[in-house]
This record gives structure tokens, C-alpha cells and sequence, in this order.
């Protein structure tokens, strides 16, 4: 598999550690998030990573830490790429969606993985796709955080399992969670270090400092919430209390040298692309719509876009130069009112779709163009590029790993192009015009309809996969080469 990351990536040892735990609702992301802030507030540059396909944790990891968060998923990477990825970021490789740019932040002094649900949850009865088999491919030790509502000497046991469960995973340290009191800290640390001999790094109590609001896709996007900064630091000042970080650096530390694979190489970096081949494409990254992988802006620019961000809320139109759109994922069923208000925006993304441009959308984009959404008990004006009505449900419609085929009739994608994602939506389509087809067949996942995705009409195409450009190499140039051809002839039309 191809990757667009660079190959201009020395190997060292890099001192890294995953944050797991037995089950998910264990607190481990909030915890995360302390340790992120508190290591930035003590001046180390911290990389954070998210296991699985995820654009919430890595909003707030970014927040926290000041830098950039990157997904981790054995799913869309092979085992050399996601080595790349780890150690393009842990170099600070260049920022995706600022062209030429490279990180101002230098590289890190070491890397903290999250993972996602339990250590050994994955697609699987052998795990296929779980953080512990991100932990072995990257010889990551794990630091396993354990809720210890109503349990004390049960705690060791728990830690034993996981710990023996499987030799190539190594547990090297315990993070107590949600710890009522010195006596059930006490009780829980002998138990887990006598038997265990696995060390307590940190022993956490239930504080109402360590919240962040929850919604039904996770934790409220960091773009949404109030005082962002202020709760960061007060969950650091919480992790500095009660968590030994040095403890922590000293695991991180204990990693191997992180030998690379060959097959990671890079495609020909964005620069290359000649100036007069180069296309601008608009991309809607606002507090509505913030669901990108970093490595989906980056492989645009590597095929020749120049990325112009644009405001769903406060634009008015898109810019007239741009020959394509992009628009990820987000929450337009938050936003509703406001976007149905900012009329002069959504007209402009309809004329657009109507010239015969580009446009590619996930989820959240998908629901913005069509003609109308249905939430909170009503019905609000959405761009209308699509001949759809789409409806919110209190029901997850579609969750986990997606893996769809482009049809003979995809506007801008060769037939057969297979792309890999992921899905999970609690809106779905209710009213289909005539106008749209499906020109995607879902060999995994729900898509849209009987196992069909990416509703099109003209040159849009709307799905509930998100795409992730590791995973799917040829959808970047395949959209950019879509832009160029509109470019040259206004359209199409």
C-alpha cells in the first residue's frame, strides 16, 4: 500500500506508551487528555495518537497537547505505514492542510497512544484491529487504566488477566481510576503490586473537574465547548495531584527501538505537483463540520489541491475561484438553525453542485446537501444540492469499519475502486428523489441503503463512509484530476 507520508523520516528510539484499559467508560480519554496538558504545561512535547478511526479524541488530544493529534488503525495501515505515521509525527513532520508548511513544533519527547474500548476488543475473536495489536506493532508498553468503583482486591486479578493474557503485550504500569477514598487506594495498590508485581503510577478520586460533556457520537467536539483551556488545565491539575509523571516518562522511555518495515514509501511529495496543475479546492472546516484526517488534507495537496478553508456559519459563498469542495463530517443537527440561516452560503453551495463541480462529502456533509434535515422535532432548509430528506434518530443507524466499491456510474472514481472507512451515523436518508443514484456497493457497512453508498447527482457524491486517503489512495488524485477537468471547462456545464 502507498502512503503519502514522507520518506525524509530519521529512525530512532522514540520514547512512547499506550493508555488502555479493560473495557471502555473506563475514563481513560479524560485521563489522557490530564496527561497530555500536564506534560505540555512542564514544557515536554508530547505526541499525541488515537487508535481506531476517531476525529473527536484527536480533536480535544490536539487541544490538550498543543500539537497535532494523528489516528493509529491496523485496519487502514499496514504495519510499516503506521510506523510511518507515528515516527513522521513524533519528527514533526509537516502540518497537513498548510501547503509546504512543516511543524513549528519540533520533534517530541515522546508519544502517548490512546486506545479505544478494551485492550483486546477487536473485530475478532483473535482481535484483529485492537489496541493491543496497535501496542505490539509499534512496541508500545501499555498503561492500563482500571475503574475501580467497588472493587479492591478483584483489581489484581483484573490487571493479572490482561497482563498474561497475551506475552507479546507488555503491561508495564496501572493507572487507578475513580478511587473512593485512601483506604480503597491503599487496599487496590498492595493487591495489584504484590500480585501483579506490575507498579501503580497513579491513583485517581471521582472529581467533577475530571467531566466532559458527552453526546451520542462521544465527547462533545473541543470545538464546541466553553472554556476549553480552563477545563484542560483543570483536568492537568487534577492528573499532577494524584498521577506520577515522571513514572510515566521513565515507561516510555523503556522502548524499544522502533525498527521500520519496508513497504511504507512514500508517493512523490506535494511539491512536485507543477504550479499551472495545481487547483484550489474548498474544504468546510468550522465548528459544524471537523471531521478530517490529517492524512486526507495532506494526500489533496500531494495530488495538486490548494486547500481553502471555508465557515458554513460565517461565509456567505464559497470563494469563486475554488473547482472543488470538500466537506467532512460534524454535527449539522447542532447547528441546524443556524446553518438554515445562513441562506446566501447554501445557495452557493447548490449553484456550485449545479455548474457540475466536484463535490465529495461524509456523514455530516451528507446531511448538509440535501434539501432538508429533521431533528430536535422539526424540519430546517439544508443546501439542497442532493434531492434528499435526511432524519435524526435516537438509534445508532450505522456503526463501525465500512469498506465500499465504486460502481460504473461514480462520476470521478474508475469502476471497482475499493475504499476503506468507517461509519457511524444516528441520521439516515428518509426521502430519495429520482435525480440520485447510489454508485457505491458496501462490501462492509450500512451505507445508505440496502448496502449501498455515495448518493450522486452530477459530479457530487455523498456517503456515510469516511474515507480515510491510507486506507483509500486513489479517491485524493481521482478528486483533484475531477477538479482540474471542472476547472477547465467552468464546470462542465
Amino acid at each position: 500500500m502507498k502512503s503519502t507520508l514522507s520518506t525524509e523520516v530519521p529512525l530512532r528510539a522514540v520514547p512512547r506508551l499506550m493508555i488502555a484499559a479493560p473495557h471502555g467508560r473506563s475514563g481513560k480519554t479524560v485521563l489522557t487528555l490530564g496527561l497530555l496538558r500536564a506534560l505540555a504545561n512542564r514544557g515536554v512535547v508530547v505526541q499525541p495518537f488515537k487508535k481506531g478511526p476517531d476525529y473527536l479524541d484527536t480533536g480535544w488530544h490536539s487541544a490538550a497537547a498543543r500539537r497535532e493529534s494523528r489516528n493509529l488503525d491496523c485496519f487502514f495501515m499496514e504495519p510499516a505505514v503506521m510506523q510511518r505515521v507515528l515516527l513522521e509525527a513524533a519528527e514533526g513532520g509537516r502540518v497537513a492542510g498548510v501547503r509546504g508548511a512543516g511543524s513549528a513544533s519540533g520533534a517530541a519527547d515522546l508519544c502517548v497512544v490512546e486506545g479505544a474500548m478494551g485492550l483486546f476488543d477487536g473485530l475478532d475473536v483473535e482481535g484483529t484491529s485492537s489496541s493491543a495489536q496497535v501496542a505490539k506493532q509499534l512496541g508500545l508498553p501499555v498503561v492500563l487504566v482500571v475503574d475501580v468503583t467497588r472493587m479492591t482486591r478483584t483489581t489484581a486479578a483484573l490487571v493479572q488477566g490482561l497482563a498474561q493474557f497475551d506475552p507479546d503485550v507488555h503491561v508495564a504500569g496501572v493507572l487507578l481510576n475513580r478511587v473512593q477514598g485512601a483506604r480503597q487506594e491503599r487496599l487496590v495498590r498492595e493487591a495489584v503490586e504484590h500480585y501483579c508485581g506490575i507498579p501503580v503510577v497513579g491513583a485517581l478520586p471521582k472529581d467533577a473537574r475530571m467531566d466532559i460533556p458527552d453526546r451520542h457520537l462521544g465527547l462533545t467536539s473541543n470545538t464546541e465547548a466553553e472554556g476549553v483551556e480552563a477545563l484542560l488545565d483543570d483536568i492537568a491539575r487534577v492528573v499532577e495531584e494524584h498521577v506520577d509523571l515522571d513514572a510515566l516518562r521513565a515507561i516510555a522511555a523503556s522502548a524499544e527501538p522502533l525498527e521500520v518495515e519496508e513497504g511504507g514509501a512514500a508517493e512523490a511529495p506535494h511539491a512536485c505537483v507543477p504550479e499551472e496543475l495545481r487547483v484550489k479546492i474548498a474544504v468546510v472546516r468550522d465548528r459544524v463540520f471537523s471531521f478530517y484526517y490529517p492524512e486526507n488534507l495532506q494526500a489533496l495537496e500531494d495530488a495538486g489541491a490548494e486547500l481553502v478553508f471555508v465557515d458554513s456559519l460565517a461565509d456567505t459563498a464559497l470563494p469563486d475561484d475554488v473547482c472543488g469542495l470538500y466537506i467532512g463530517g460534524g454535527f449539522p443537527e447542532v447547528f441546524a438553525e443556524e446553518l438554515q440561516a445562513n441562506a446566501s452560503f447554501r445557495a452557493s453551495v447548490r449553484a456550485f453542485a449545479e455548474q457540475g463541480f466536484p463535490v465529495y462529502a461524509e456523514c455530516g456533509g451528507l446531511m448538509f446537501l440535501a434539501r432538508r434535515l429533521r431533528c430536535n422535532g422539526q424540519e430546517y432548509d439544508m443546501a439542497g444540492a442532493l434531492d434528499m430528506v435526511v432524519a435524526m434518530e435516537e438509534k445508532r443507524q450505522g456503526h463501525g469499519y465500512a469498506v465500499v466499491v465504486a460502481g460504473e456510474d461514480h462520476p470521478w472514481l474508475p469502476a471497482g475502486t475499493v475504499l476503506k472507512g468507517h461509519e457511524h451515523h444516528h441520521s439516515h436518508v428518509v426521502e430519495r428523489g429520482p435525480s440520485v443514484r447510489l454508485v457505491c456497493t458496501n462490501e462492509r457497512g450500512h451505507g445508505i441503503a440496502e448496502a449501498r453508498d455515495g448518493a450522486c447527482y452530477k459530479n457530487v457524491v455523498a456517503a456515510y463512509t469516511h474515507l480515510n486517503a491510507l486506507a483509500s489512495p486513489t479517491w485524493p488524485p481521482a478528486f483533484v484530476t475531477a477538479a482540474r477537468e471542472a476547472r477547465a471547462t467552468d464546470g462542465g456545464n
